[in-house]
């Protein structure tokens, strides 16, 4: 068994050198060596272990995973962190009122007492990697189906459980090359997580859904937080007597500045990749999956922005959630554009070609693709109904209130409790309804409700609505769908009990019964479109079969890819652990005489400025000091660099990533990718894809020069 899984591990390093370019690759640290010597080629100038060494200090011990959705960077021995301003978002508008506005203005603490806790917010650090693939191996072996997955997952928690040697340490055990792989993350995370500072937001954002994956960009994507540890340097929930956490490891930060060519490592927590997947899975996410999904929050986008202009305070409370809706509703548009344009499909559908001649001569994988023809086939007919389940009938937070509050309400009169228990159900359903409140708009949410209904059903032929929805329809019908969906929008918010906040709370204190629950149109409504219970109803088995025959396939292709390409070098898809990616500064030409260069200034953010305009307005001290050349020590040649790019490696997760030189110094921030190539996910692009960085000089002249915040730059080690 060692010598199998051996041989097998042997395979995934090595499998694609031939094919893969040293910038194509989201690595894994624990098995960096195998690239080092192309890393040194390339630039990088430390050693193997002062990338990963488990044993010792080592840059991995710089990088944490921020909040489990973004990754960001130690840059002082005070705990001091590094990311992008739209992962701090959510921390910012939320410390945000009309009348303390730090999202439009900007905020840096001056002293410790004045950085923000974060209730929340976490940190962790990556302790060391340990691969069990025969651990996991041998408990499943003989096994398949659910009996194999219920094993699994019992096997990854009884590795985690014993992993987890203290009370601040988490583990989990993550799959590999559609689960040919395993390997074992240990983690310590902090919880005292605090804002130290942020730009306005019309530099944190500056360019707004327009530039979105863009460039040439201005945009100064950064904020600063501050991991706090107990006394004895230990994690420790928030509390006032806390100081700020002494790292292992912290980066210097470089003025130097960037050229063309010069090595760029980008370190962090890509999301999700699916570069294996098959011609037909791109065949669908183009056709119908990823357009209608484009359709549906676009809906969502137009209600909320109509109603944010109008209203500051509104505009604070939905900021952050419009922003995550908006950067992947252009992110599918271009993924789709992209995919299409670089003809995907078609060489993916040669490449299968080559496969299935290759496999024919053996057992196990004979046949696969047209297994794979076969399920698409049949999941094909509803894949535009199910993509409505989670982003359309799930998107007015009302519904999920419904289910989840009214089943809790009627278990809770069939139940006896102390008045203790008593009192704190009924505390925590009034918070449910509290935060619920804080986003509620309701000409917005009748809008987007009613549009996304009236959507479906002119999307969804009427044949394959499903009863409830048909018998919505018939009974409000006015001949014409958008007016048939309005008439039920407004008889639920005025006779449903869950829809209106303040009608919400009244219903949850006047103790309901569970009649007075089940009559409720809205709770009706929302049972219907609970997604598990709607697949159940309207698709029976159909998406199940399809999720358990896809995973079994893409086993299955995995392992295959592994033994066609034995003894080349092979990097797996991103899934939400650490990895490493390497490459270079590195200018592009998007069409025929076009050229990008590699840096973006300050000249062109005063090109793009549009007074009072949401995306492209500018603070009247950036003015200021751009027209007196007060760029200090961060410029360079008369001016300021903003931005610029590199060809890592890079998705989703990887927001705030060290962008780091080949001396191991901080030379920015990586926040985007480009339009050109947002066909990354499924299919990495080596003559259009960069990844979008801030420059650190920018990010220190806004806290230097217009923040005032000299207390923060005298934290930093800067190397000039």
């Amino acid at each position: 068994m060692k010598r199998t899984v051996y041989l097998l591990l042997c395979v995934m390093l090595l499998s694609f050198a031939n094919t893969v370019k040293a910038d194509e690759g989201m690595w894994i640290p624990m098995l960096i060596g195998k690239n080092y010597e192309q890393m040194k080629k390339q630039g990088f100038k430390l050693t193997a272990k002062d990338l990963y060494n488990a044993n010792g200090s080592s840059l991995k011990d710089a990088i944490v995973h921020f909040g489990g959705f973004c990754t960001g960077e130690i840059v002082s021995d005070k705990g001091l962190i590094f990311t992008n301003h739209h992962c701090g978002y959510d921390a910012i508008a939320s410390n945000s009122t009309p009348q303390n506005n730090i999202l439009d203005n900007g905020f840096y603490a001056k002293n410790y007492g004045e950085e923000k806790p974060i209730s929340g917010l976490f940190v962790r650090f990556l302790q060391r990697m340990e691969d069990v693939t025969a651990k996991v191996n041998e408990a499943t072996k003989g096994l398949s189906g659910a009996e194999k997955d219920a094993k699994m997952t019992a096997v990854f928690n009884e590795i985690a459980k014993a992993a987890t040697t203290g009370p601040t340490l988490e583990a989990n055990v993550k799959d590999f090359y559609k689960s040919n792989q395993f390997i074992l993350f240990v983690y310590e995370r902090f919880d005292d997580v605090r804002l130290v500072g942020t730009p306005p937001q019309n530099i944190g954002k500056f360019g707004g859904d327009t530039d979105n994956w863009e460039w040439p960009r201005q945009t100064g994507d950064f904020s600063i937080f501050r991991v706090y540890s107990s006394t004895g340097n230990q994690p420790a929930k928030y509390n006032v007597q806390n100081v700020p956490y002494k790292p292992k490891k912290f980066l210097p930060v470089s003025i130097k500045g960037v050229k063309n060519g010069d090595f760029a490592m980008v370190y962090g927590y890509p999301g999700r990749t699916d570069r294996y997947l098959t011609s037909y899975g791109v065949d669908l996410a183009t056709e119908k999956v990823s357009p209608t999904i484009v359709k549906l929050r676009d809906i969502r986008l137009k209600a909320w922005k109509a109603e944010m202009d109008k209203d500051v305070s509104l505009r604070l409370k939905l900021s952050s959630k419009y922003a995550q809706i908006a950067n992947y509703w252009k992110y599918f548009i271009g993924q789709t554009e992209q995919l299409k344009r670089l003809k995907v499909a078609d060489a993916k559908r040669t490449e299968e070609k080559s496969f299935t001649e290759w496999a024919s001569q053996k057992t196990e994988f004979a046949g696969l693709m047209e297994q794979y023809d076969q399920i698409y086939k049949d999941i094909d007919p509803i894949s535009v109904q199910r993509t409505y389940i989670n982003e359309g009938f799930n998107a007015s937070q009302w519904v999920a209130n419904a289910s989840g509050l009214g089943k809790g309400l009627i278990n809770f009169t069939k139940s006896k409790y102390d008045a203790a228990t008593y009192k704190q159900i009924q505390e925590n359903m009034n918070n449910a309804v509290t935060a619920y409140q804080e986003t509620y708009n309701e000409t917005a949410d009748k809008k987007i409700f009613a549009k996304i209904l009236a959507s479906f059903y002119t999307d969804v032929p009427v044949k394959s609505q499903p009863k409830f929805f048909a018998e919505i329809a018939e009974k409000y019908w006015t001949g014409n769908p958008e007016t048939t969906f309005e008439k039920y929008a407004n008889f639920l918010w005025e006779n449903s009990n869950f829809i209106k906040p303040e009608k919400l709370k009244a219903f949850i204190a006047s103790n309901p019964s569970a009649e007075a629950v089940t009559s409720d149109p809205g709770y009706q409504y929302a049972l219907n479109v609970i997604p598990a219970e709607y697949v159940k109803t309207n698709f029976g088995s159909l998406v199940a079969d399809f999720e358990k025959k896809k995973a079994e396939l893409d086993h299955l292709y995995l392992k295959a890819i592994l033994e066609k390409n034995s003894g080349k070098l092979m990097y797996p898809d991103a899934n939400s652990t650490m990895r490493l990616s390497y490459g270079n500064v590195q200018d592009y030409s998007p069409k025929d005489g076009i050229v990008y260069k590699t840096t973006t200034t300050i000249d062109g953010i005063m090109q793009k400025y549009i007074p009072g305009d949401s995306e492209f307005d500018l603070p009247a001290n950036l003015i200021e000091n751009y027209n007196k050349k007060n760029f200090g020590q961060y410029g360079n040649d008369g001016t300021l660099t903003v931005g610029f790019i590199t060809n890592n490696d890079i998705t989703g997760g990887n927001s705030g990533s060290p962008v780091i030189n080949g001396n191991g110094e901080l030379i920015g921030l990586a926040f985007d990718g480009n339009w050109e190539a947002m066909s990354g996910d499924i299919a990495f692009d080596k003559k259009f894809k960069r990844t979008i960085n801030v420059d650190v000089r920018y990010v220190l002249w806004c806290i230097d020069v217009l923040g005032g915040a000299k207390n923060i730059i005298n934290e930093l080690k800067i190397i000039k």
